[in-house]
């Protein structure tokens, strides 16, 4: 079986705004799905439930944001009905219950990194993917697997950046795993970037996932300003299945 972690980000690596409390922080969201069952399970579930409710026509693919969502955006205004509300996250959380897959978050406080490494500093994207692929990497080496990566388009810059740091990785590994072992389980060298109009289901499964799992971490360190919504509330007793874990020890959430 193939795996690929979805990745989704929260927030913005710039250290010079660590200052400011709205981006002092970075998370890095990972899915991990087998492609088969996504094929066979995810993609054609969510569909449907996008035809359900907002009349999704293969033409004018919908595409789940969670921002969007939230705020009853356009082609979400059918949410602004309370009943239908109601009844679209009752559906999409027992979807999110029911499917297979499993998540990896890593959350970095860029004021604490920027005062830390005053002389040097990693990049805190690229700090935070090392984290995340090293753990996807343990992943793939559990279950005896191989996999690949993939992110959603940002854009020109951002998207090279991306790119060059996956490939560092690949190039050089980390103090934690060798180069050889990222080169045995991911089949690629490249991070796949996709744009949102790809409608591609582990890209938005990771953005509904992502913010409530960068506040539940947050609030595990008494970081967090303001109150979580109640879809995030219910996000969040989801994920308490959906984290890597091996018997006790917790491998899908990590602080630094």
């Amino acid at each position: 079986m193939k795996y690929r972690i979805y990745i989704d980000e929260v927030g913005n690596p710039d250290l010079d705004s660590s200052d400011n409390p709205n981006h002092q922080f970075l998370s890095l969201t990972g899915v991990i799905l087998e492609l088969g069952y996504v094929a066979a399970i995810v993609h054609p579930e969510m569909e449907a439930i996008k035809r359900k409710y907002f009349r999704a026509h293969p033409d004018e693919p919908i595409v789940f944001h969670r921002k969007e969502m939230l705020n009853a955006q356009p082609p979400f205004e059918g949410l602004r009905d309370p009943k239908t509300r109601a009844d679209f996250d009752r559906d999409l959380l027992r979807l999110m219950t029911n499917w297979e897959y499993t998540v990896i978050s890593v959350c970095l406080d860029k004021k604490k990194h920027k005062e830390t490494y005053s002389t040097w500093r990693y990049d805190p994207y690229h700090y935070c993917l090392a984290v995340l692929l090293e753990r996807f990497v343990f992943y793939l080496n559990r279950n005896n697997a191989q996999g690949d990566a993939m992110a959603e388009s940002r854009g020109g810059k951002e998207d090279r950046r991306l790119k060059d740091s996956f490939e560092r990785l690949w190039q050089d590994g980390t103090e934690y795993v060798a180069p050889d072992e990222f080169r045995k389980r991911l089949t690629s060298r490249q991070l796949k970037v996709k744009t949102k109009a790809n409608n591609i289901a582990g890209l938005q499964l990771a953005d509904l996932i992502a913010h409530p799992s960068r506040n539940e971490i947050l609030r595990e360190q008494g970081l967090l300003s303001g109150k979580i919504s109640p879809f995030g509330t219910e996000v969040i007793k989801i994920l308490q299945a959906k984290y890597d874990q091996q018997g006790v020890r917790c491998f899908g959430k990590k602080f630094i």
